[in-house]
């Protein structure tokens, strides 16, 4: 009995240490005295770039959670690698990430206006709540003050990001160890409405579920013609949309396609499997997502404060892919 509450003390003291790290010294307008025009310039830089290509917002979003679920929040995924260490960059799930020129050309705009003020990590959390917002998606708040870490290695990128053939349990142990929730899970998984995905990513699902080259069960048996005229075995160049029809579109239809059986990854498909993720995607899917932007804007701004670097921690960057 002792045992068993000593170790529940510590369980709870690991959950209270990983609340009072998420957020705290991060405030709103951080940089209205040292650098008021901050945030419109990273907003203008941002614009110009989704203007002309509507895909950036996935691909940001996408950067911005590889960004914190390793390290936290702490732009260690912009890192480039050296001669004696390989970076986050250098890992498998981080090679197709895209908008490191976004966070370049905003970093290089503001350090001609207030040198060594802003992070490159604050760039990067607004930089994707901006873009989201520029197609129509869900704004949220982000408040700022974080820091640069510098320390980025490839091994921690393999530790810490979830994998695209996670089951649903291992899903929520990995959002559970960052703070997040089942409905956090559910609700940010949404982001799928947005983007596209390697064919490398599922086409196991397709051509050799269990070796013996036969299909997933889980996968609606009449979506997967569709799906293999797209991707042939062995396909690591090909790119399939996540949300076919709306992937340039954030909205809620993701949810229509995983209630359907037709969620493009194994952890999209794991959502089923789960009573409250479950609850969360049907609820989603036969209402038109009555709720889905304020839950994300909810959860975003919880994910967006994991584990940041405040006060004399880490450091400001003069380039965001190398440290001082």
């Amino acid at each position: 009995m002792a045992s068993t509450l000593k170790y529940l003390s510590v369980l709870v003291l690991v959950f209270l240490v990983v609340d009072a790290a998420n957020g705290q010294g991060l405030k709103f307008g951080f940089y209205a005295k040292s650098c008021p025009k901050a945030e419109s310039i990273i907003h203008k830089t941002v614009a110009s770039y989704v203007s002309f290509n509507p895909t950036f917002p996935a691909a940001l979003l996408r950067m911005h959670f590889h960004d914190c679920f390793v390290r936290g929040c702490d732009g260690s995924v912009l890192l480039n690698s050296t001669s004696t260490n390989q970076t986050e960059k250098a890992a498998i799930p981080n090679l197709s990430l895209r908008g490191f020129n976004i966070i370049d050309a905003a970093k290089a705009a503001i350090e001609k206006v207030c040198p060594g003020v802003v992070s490159c990590a604050d760039i990067l959390a607004l930089s994707a709540r901006d873009s989201v917002a520029m197609i129509k998606g869900p704004w949220w708040n982000v408040t700022t003050g974080r820091r640069d870490g510098r320390v980025s290695t490839i091994g921690d990128a393999f530790i810490h990001l979830p994998p695209p053939f996670f089951n649903v349990t291992q899903l929520k142990a990995s959002f559970a160890s960052k703070g997040l929730n089942a409905k956090d899970l559910a609700v940010l998984s949404g982001g799928h409405t947005i983007g596209i995905a390697n064919c490398a990513g599922f086409s196991q699902r397709l051509y050799n579920f269990t070796g013996k080259g036969d299909t997933d069960p889980t996968l609606d048996s009449e979506y997967v013609p569709r799906l293999k005229s797209k991707c042939k075995p062995n396909d690591f160049v090909t790119n399939a949309e996540m949300d076919p029809g709306s992937f340039k579109t954030f909205d809620s239809s993701y949810f229509k396609l995983v209630a359907k059986r037709r969620g493009l990854l194994t952890s999209d498909a794991a959502l089923l499997n789960d009573p409250e993720t479950k609850a969360y995607v049907r609820s989603q899917a036969s209402n038109n997502g009555p709720t889905f932007f304020k839950d994300f804007a909810v959860s975003m701004e919880k994910m967006n404060t994991i584990e940041v670097l405040t006060g004399n921690a880490g450091e400001i960057r003069k380039h965001c892919a190398f440290i001082n």
